[in-house]
């Protein structure tokens, strides 16, 4: 029987690395297309819904970081946070982004974007790392839901990128995070600075970024102009998200 860390590793890494060949043979895309893809009449219906579905992967990332303009000067419109809107998203969702962010209780997405309900499909881990189960939650909130933009949203004095910096032992699974963020960690102590942390946070931001640029699903999207993946910064001083890619 295998030992518990030897599924993990495989759930993770190498579901990313070997996935390659299973969704290159369309299998997976034709299931999925088939079976998840539904008609949404709800949907079509509502024009509110409707809207998200038809902006360009621009006009989204255009909308999330107006949101967070909007956060940062304190003129918050808190859209889409009524008894109705809370109707009109009840048996439907067509968010028109999707966040990979830290499970920091600082970093709060639709509050941070200034958006509401069913305009973000969330996806929160400590490291806003990029593992197996993250990544296909985000193919489906972008293949299936329609989501046109993904930011991996890293945030300033991140605990779970200091804890990979200065290393040692962890108890329980937390140690499971740890080489899914070294990478960057790495790459920021090739990097000439000061604040190793802070260029740590980023470098492992930008390294989530590219494991989500090797999804088959996400890439195919890519090319087809309906989907942009970007890497964000969050200052937890300002409230402020800074593009890095």
């Amino acid at each position: 029987m295998q030992k518990p860390q030897k599924l993990i590793n495989l759930s993770r890494r190498n579901a990313i690395k070997y996935g390659g060949g299973f969704l290159g043979t369309g299998l997976a895309a034709t299931v999925l297309g088939s079976n998840l893809v539904k008609p949404e009449p709800v949907a079509a219906q509502n024009p509110i819904i409707a809207q998200n579905k038809d902006i360009t992967p621009d006009q989204a990332l255009r909308k999330l970081m107006e949101g967070n303009k909007r956060f940062v000067e304190q003129k918050r419109q808190t859209p889409n946070q009524t008894r109705e809107r809370l109707v009109e998203v009840s048996e439907s969702q067509a968010p028109f982004a999707s966040i990979l962010g830290c499970a920091d209780s600082r970093v709060p997405a639709e509050i941070v974007f200034d958006q509401g309900l069913g305009d973000l499909f969330v996806c929160r881990i400590a490291g806003n790392i990029a593992i197996a189960e993250e990544v296909g939650s985000l193919e489906f909130g972008s293949m299936v839901l329609g989501s046109k933009v993904l930011m991996v949203l890293g945030h300033s004095r991140c605990g779970a990128v200091e804890a990979t910096i200065k290393g040692g032992r962890f108890p329980g699974q937390i140690g499971t995070l740890i080489d899914d963020i070294q990478v960057g960690v790495e790459r920021a102590q090739q990097q000439s600075g000061t604040n190793k942390l802070e260029m740590a946070i980023q470098a492992n931001v930008i390294h989530q970024v590219e494991l989500l640029n090797q999804s088959v699903v996400l890439g195919d999207l890519i090319d087809k102009n309906q989907l942009k993946i970007v890497g964000g910064y969050y200052d937890l001083e300002t409230g402020e998200v800074t593009l890095l890619t």
